[in-house]
C-alpha cells in the first residue's frame, strides 16, 4: 500500500525572465512586465509531496522531521531572500520559470530522499499560478 506524505514550506525570491539572446521589445512582447530589468518578486509557496510503502516498524513512508528538515537546508536557505538570477548558480544560464524552478528543487531534493519513493514537487508562484514536477 503507497501512501503520500506532504510538507508545506515557504520562501521569497525576485528574478526576471527573460532571453539574453533576445531584444529587449522581444523580452516584453513574450515576457511581459516580468522581464523588468529591475527584477520582480514572489512569496513562492511549496509542497513536496513523498509516496511510497509504509515502514512497519514506524508507520511512517518518511519521518516528517527528517523531510523538514531537508527542505529548510537545500531549499529554504538555498533560495529564500535571493535574487535567483544573480545568486542561484543554476540560474546564471537558465531561466527562472517557475517550470525551472522546480525542477531544480526536484534535482536538489532527490538525492536526499530514498530512492525507492516518489517525488513530486508543487510551486506556487502565485495563489493561482503553480506548477507540478515529478520527475518525468
Amino acid at each position: 500500500m503507497k501512501v503520500t506524505v506532504n510538507r508545506k514550506a515557504h520562501f521569497n525570491a525576485a528574478h526576471r525572465l527573460y532571453n539574453c539572446e533576445w531584444s529587449d521589445s522581444r523580452n516584453a512582447d513574450v515576457f511581459g512586465k516580468c522581464a523588468n530589468p529591475n527584477y520582480h518578486g514572489h512569496n513562492y509557496e511549496l509542497i513536496v509531496a513523498v509516496t511510497g510503502e509504509i515502514h512497519p516498524d514506524t508507520g511512517f513512508v518518511m519521518d516528517m522531521k527528517i523531510l523538514k528538515k531537508i527542505i529548510r537546508e537545500e531549499i529554504e536557505d538555498y533560495f529564500d531572500h535571493k535574487n535567483l538570477n544573480e545568486e542561484v548558480p543554476e540560474f546564471k544560464t537558465l531561466n527562472p520559470t517557475a517550470e525551472n524552478i522546480s525542477v531544480v528543487i526536484w534535482n536538489k531534493l532527490r538525492s536526499k530522499i530514498d530512492l525507492k519513493s516518489e517525488l513530486s514537487v508543487t510551486l506556487y508562484e502565485t495563489p493561482r499560478n503553480f506548477v507540478i514536477y515529478k520527475g518525468e
